[in-house]
């Protein structure tokens, strides 16, 4: 039944926007970098936007599904250990062993704060669209950002100093304060109108969604136009950075996880390569050098056009002749012929 009274034009337009998929995505990136004025508007409200972000995504689990994963542990596990403490600690190691550290020791931060994040909430929705296994990218971004309060505080302590503003354990602190109101909230919402009524909705809370990363964008990509006029190389290094560590996250992920399917790997090397900088950036408040943000801002790229990048792969590993599943055991047993 189509919704009436004062709210019905509203919601139609937020379900149009909601239906358009993966082009809002790209059209909110565009445009965000079209109105640099938004961004001087957003940027005090960078944190909640997150917090909204991270309310929507917790209220849509489904609680069922994570269940049935449960069963198989085993590849959930070292999903988790990989993406929440292995990568972290091999690109602190890396920039403390080429003594990138002490030589750019913004772009460090940067690279670390985006290591030690946890997985985009938006991944099992990504991994769902490309045909992959949303069920397991789901289990394993819950159990990794429910340790990121834990392990980011450690990492803050070993490898990047004192060019974050806060301390460890405030970081810790304040990331688990979010995740839990967050969660708090969420089971709210849950509790109040049911998951059935959430799903039926689904439309118009993706539209809101969408409008809601258009807050984040714009904060983001603020003086973006006017840092690439300024400094085009530098912007120009720092996308292919971007590129760069989006594309050897993603590759290495696949690779290390081929035992356990080719889709499934697919499907973690997706969820891998995409790190929830934001909450990072809502944890810190902001206060984080310029070169930070200018790399958060670049990051942006290769996150918003994933679906577009990846899905010719996803496609192809599905075509392919051979097993596209696996089982967990396969972690740990040599691959066969």
């Amino acid at each position: 039944m189509p919704p009436s009274g004062p709210l019905a034009l509203p919601l139609q337009a937020l379900s149009w926007l909601g239906n358009q998929g993966t082009r809002a995505i790209v059209a909110v990136l565009l445009a965000a970098i079209a109105v640099p004025p938004l961004g001087e508007l957003a940027r005090p409200y960078v944190t909640e936007a997150i917090f909204l972000l991270l309310c929507i995504s917790f209220m849509r689990v489904d609680v069922a599904m994570l269940r049935a994963h449960l069963r198989r542990p085993l590849l959930v596990v070292a999903a988790t250990a990989w993406t929440t403490i292995a990568v972290p600690g091999l690109v602190g190691s890396i920039a403390r062993l080429t003594g990138a550290d002490a030589a750019a020791p913004d772009l460090t931060l940067a690279l670390m704060l985006q290591a030690t994040a946890s997985p985009m909430m938006a991944s099992p929705a990504l991994a769902a669209l490309m045909g992959l296994d949303a069920t397991l990218v789901l289990i394993t971004l819950v159990t990794s950002t429910a340790l990121v309060p834990l392990t980011a505080p450690v990492f803050a302590y070993v490898f990047m100093g004192e060019t974050l503003s806060l301390s460890p354990a405030t970081l810790g602190l304040k990331l688990a304060g979010i995740l839990a109101g967050a969660l708090a909230a969420a089971t709210a919402i849950r509790l109040v109108f049911g998951i059935e009524t959430i799903r039926r909705h689904r439309a118009p809370i993706d539209g809101f969604n969408i409008c809601i990363l258009f807050v984040f964008a714009s904060a983001i990509m603020a003086h973006f136009l006017a840092d690439l006029l300024a400094a085009p190389f530098r912007m120009l290094g720092l996308a292919v950075l971007a590129f760069a560590v989006f594309f050897l996250l993603l590759g290495t992920t696949v690779l290390l996880f081929r035992n356990a399917g080719r889709e499934r790997a697919m499907a973690l090397g997706m969820m891998v390569s995409l790190r929830n900088m934001g909450l990072m950036l809502a944890a810190t408040e902001g206060a984080i050098p310029g070169t930070t943000w200018l790399y958060f801002a670049m990051s942006q790229f290769p996150i918003h056009l994933a679906p577009q990048l990846l899905r010719p792969f996803a496609e192809r590993l599905r075509a392919a002749p051979g097993p596209s599943g696996g089982n967990d055991q396969a972690l740990i047993s040599p691959a066969r012929e």
